[in-house]
């Protein structure tokens, strides 16, 4: 299910002049130092990684860590749930978000695999 429009809207406040929202899926970090719970935003300038509340995961607080858009978020690790790993850090998430992190990759690295725009002069 894809994020909320209020969801992004948050992200996009946070984030400020960083690009235009393309993605968004919220993440759980896995390692050592124990979870906890992340949005990741792929912009079409920067891929974004946002900490939330402890208790509200849908409300981003501060940006954690930014890549350059050519870092590719794949690939996809299976475990118990799919797992990616960006810079030093891993992070799991909800099966019906692989879609987005393949098509986040897909733009970027394999544009000639989207589908065309259905709707171009949206």
């Amino acid at each position: 299910m894809p994020v909320s429009s209020a969801v992004r809207d948050r992200c996009r406040t946070l984030l400020g002049a960083q690009g235009e929202i393309r993605y968004v899926f919220p993440a759980l970090s896995l390692g050592p130092q124990g979870t906890a719970n992340f949005l990741i935003v792929v912009t079409d300038k920067a891929i974004s990684v946002l900490a939330t509340r402890m208790l509200r995961s849908d409300r981003p607080v501060a940006v954690h860590a930014t890549f350059p858009r050519h870092t590719r978020l794949g690939p996809i690790m299976q475990a118990s749930l799919p797992v990616i790993e960006l810079g030093v850090m891993a992070f799991e998430f909800e099966e019906e978000y692989a879609a987005v992190v393949a098509a986040a990759d897909a733009e970027i690295f394999a544009p000639e695999t989207l589908p065309p725009d259905p709707l171009p002069d949206l």
